[in-house]
């Protein structure tokens, strides 16, 4: 008998406490799903607000003129804040970029505009190290939506993968809507071997860039862009590292320069301040992580029998060249006019999407809309030449967004 009721009692007990594994489960769950929902009604939000934004601006005033990025740099060990007129009121154009100086390095690293991952989901080539995460469309970008002060980092190979000179670049939505939304977005930058203390680089901070546990830190120019015209629209950063020195850019503006960091990184991570539901969501697009990088050619005598840039860049599909390329674009420029003897062809190269001929096309418009750019910056037509290669000589594989990456480029080839 005693041994019945024991039998009894544990199938009980045992009935007890696998309802209650189940219920955790199950709160798990509920507690998962409105967190997801979170982040797709998050990026549903931002969705509406860049749709809205496409659409004002095609029916709203596309005029804008250059600015003098060269001379937009605090160099300055203190915090006063310095007002910079950049004169834009409309979409960025090449025109806008004129003195662009910011050139990517020389060879990939890290790759990502999230095309390849499913919407709705956290993408497959980061890690989300706090927060929450997915990956939503938008008319022709795709765009990671953070919530919940996330951090995120890129998965590489190596854990320290930083040298001495690299770049990086990424897109970044400025939600100005609401007082507490303008926080912009943290980079980390991480010491060999640092686990937990990290120096910051704040980007979009109140239209501008401050460091936070540098050695010594700097808060940058801020653009005196309207709030109409920076808030609720996407803006390009780039990074340049040349040991020791950094600099910092927002859209065609250098909005912060430090001649020494005072530190070595080693690798890098990125976050921010978001909300934990959709008021205030982060998003991201479009990240480049290059090693490498030469942040002054004027005046240098050409050695090399060709120069490779990654710094060109056109409109997906087309030979339309995109206004950050003006950095590279005037690198070549100072170049030529350095060394007036010397003459270009311009090759036009592609990764292996889409068909053979398609991109042999694309690729002789694409070089011929680079040469089309440098005649107009004062450049010879007796200097220059072009030639679509496609896809035919890659120089990396074209099995990861690095690799195609790094295929996709304008070779300059001294003749």
């Amino acid at each position: 008998m005693k041994k019945f009721i024991f039998i009894l009692l544990s199938v009980f007990c045992f009935s007890l406490s696998s309802k209650a594994q189940i219920w955790k489960k199950i709160k798990n769950k509920v507690s998962q799903t409105v967190s997801d929902r979170a982040v797709d009604a998050a990026g549903n939000t931002t969705n509406k607000a860049i749709d809205k934004t496409i659409d004002g601006t095609k029916s709203g005033n596309n005029s804008s003129s250059g600015t003098n990025s060269n001379n937009a740099a605090s160099g300055d060990n203190n915090n006063n804040k310095t007002n910079i007129n950049t004169s834009d009121s409309g979409p960025a154009t090449l025109k806008s970029y004129q003195n662009y100086d910011f050139v990517p390095g020389d060879t990939i690293l890290f790759a990502d505009d999230f095309s390849s991952d499913q919407e709705g989901e956290f993408p497959g080539h980061w890690e989300l190290l706090k927060g929450q995460g997915t990956v939503n469309k938008s008319q022709d970008k795709y765009v990671l939506t953070l919530l919940g002060d996330p951090v995120i980092g890129p998965r590489m190979k190596t854990k320290e993968y930083l040298g001495d000179a690299f770049t990086i670049e990424f897109d970044a939505f400025a939600i100005g809507d609401k007082p507490d939304c303008g926080y912009g977005v943290k980079v980390y930058l991480h010491e060999s071997g640092d686990k937990n203390e990290t120096k910051v680089i704040n980007v979009l901070r109140y239209k501008s860039a401050a460091t936070s546990s540098f050695h010594h830190d700097l808060t940058g120019v801020e653009l005196s862009q309207s709030d109409k015209d920076f808030w609720n629209q996407w803006h390009h950063i780039a990074i340049a590292y040349k040991k020791p020195q950094m600099k910092v850019y927002i859209d065609q503006t250098r909005v912060l320069s430090m001649p020494d960091i005072g530190f070595e990184p080693a690798f890098l991570t990125f976050g921010g301040s978001a909300s934990n539901d959709n008021s205030c969501p982060m998003s991201l697009s479009n990240f480049r992580i290059a090693s490498g990088g030469n942040m002054n050619m004027v005046g240098k005598k050409l050695t090399e029998s060709k120069i490779v840039t990654h710094g060109i860049n056109f409109d997906i599909d087309k030979a339309t060249i995109k206004p950050e390329s003006m950095g590279t674009l005037n690198m070549i420029v100072n170049i030529m006019k350095s060394n007036p003897d010397v003459k270009f062809e311009i090759d036009g190269h592609t990764d292996n999407s889409g068909t053979a001929q398609h991109n042999l096309d694309l690729s002789q418009q694409r070089a011929d809309a680079v040469k089309d750019q440098l005649i107009k910056m004062g450049i010879d037509v007796s200097r220059l030449t072009t030639k679509g290669f496609g896809d035919t000589k890659p120089i990396s594989d074209n099995d990861t967004p690095e690799g195609k990456e790094n295929n996709r480029r304008v070779e300059f080839v001294k003749i």
